[in-house]
């Protein structure tokens, strides 16, 4: 999709979270080939200015620097009747019709709807914030003990955020997968990504 777009001025800018750095994060983007800009956010601080709380987030800008439409997902993967499937494409359509008309697009989000896609910071959510950034200290300081005490506080006061939970799995890899599928069998009916808005 990308190189198919790049010739009408649209560029990707991914950015991947995780406090371990280029040593977590630069491997995928090495095994992708990337052609595209990469960055990593090594202090989530992206998912705690726009209330982030899965991955991928998809967030379009436009020429002028501002947010055109925003979405808790890019809809890589889709849950129905109990399956999780992976590869969907119902995202790129919009990109593709918002890339060719650009604020005519129906897809282009007004500002209000795009403020409340990311929402206020409850006072759980900013103190979510806090406990998850003392706990991948504490983790990056060898203090697992401590690390785990903020690691639940964090996860406890905002449950909703996949980030945190993926943060800190990623130091216990070969647990990893058990824990998120275990997370997103209590999903209950509730989407695993927001549901894609459309006109």
């Amino acid at each position: 999709m990308y190189e198919e777009l790049k010739d009408d001025g649209f560029e990707v800018i991914a950015v991947a979270q995780d406090t371990a750095g280029d040593a977590a994060a630069g491997p995928f983007y090495e095994a992708a080939k990337a052609t595209f800009t990469t960055l990593i956010d090594t202090k989530h601080t992206l998912s705690a200015l726009y209330g982030m709380v899965n991955v991928p987030t998809g967030v379009l800008i436009d020429e002028d620097g501002q947010v055109v439409r925003f979405d808790e997902g890019t809809y890589t993967r889709e849950y129905q009747a109990g399956t999780l499937s992976f590869g969907t494409n119902d995202y790129l359509p919009i990109v593709r019709d918002w890339v060719a008309r650009g604020a005519a697009s129906e897809f282009v989000q007004e500002a209000a709807e795009i403020a409340d896609s990311v929402g206020r910071r409850t006072d759980a959510e900013a103190r979510a914030d806090a406990a998850f950034r003392l706990a991948t200290h504490f983790e990056l300081q060898g203090d697992r003990e401590r690390a785990v005490v903020y690691w639940r506080q964090a996860q406890e006061l905002n449950p909703d955020s996949w980030n945190y939970h993926r943060q800190e799995w990623s130091y216990d890899p070969g647990s990893a997968g058990a824990k998120w599928f275990q997370k997103f069998q209590k999903l209950e009916g509730k989407p695993y990504y927001a549901p894609l808005r459309k006109p």
